[in-house]
């Protein structure tokens, strides 16, 4: 049986429902004590291309079991009461993470367009190693 909706449509609708910020607001809000960037790419991709300074790293597999507090997987740093910026490598995923945590109920929430790609473009700041994070 072929799939009904594609993955294409998926991100499509998902951007409908979300916030998405530019690179150069993203940049803006780097280093503020009140925002969260979290990355939600495979640890290999963090290996390869480095991360935004400071960014939490949360696996896009374990993100939904990582924002529930009922979940023995919770990490504080989802009940911390910030902003959360989400990227990817390219906003795909991103849009998807962004749009599910927010019908969890996480706010506010955003994602980068362009993703991790966009934000080196436009000349953000990359952590060369990512520090620990999480597996």
């Amino acid at each position: 049986m072929p799939i009904t909706k594609g993955c294409k449509t998926l991100v499509a609708e998902a951007r409908a429902k979300i916030r998405t910020i530019s690179v150069d607001d993203a940049k803006a809000k780097l280093g503020d004590p009140g925002v969260v960037f979290v990355d939600i790419r495979d640890v290999r991709e963090l290996e390869r291309d480095g991360m935004i300074p400071g960014a939490f790293h949360a696996p896009r597999g374990m993100l939904e079991f990582w924002v529930d507090p009922d979940s023995p997987y919770f990490k504080d740093v989802f009940g911390s009461g910030k902003e959360f910026v989400f990227y990817c490598a390219s906003a795909w995923r991103s849009a998807l993470a962004t749009a599910v945590v927010q019908e969890m109920g996480l706010a506010p929430v955003c994602h980068i367009d362009g993703g991790f790609n966009g934000w080196k473009q436009g000349g953000g700041a990359v952590a060369e190693r990512p520090p620990h994070h999480a597996a």
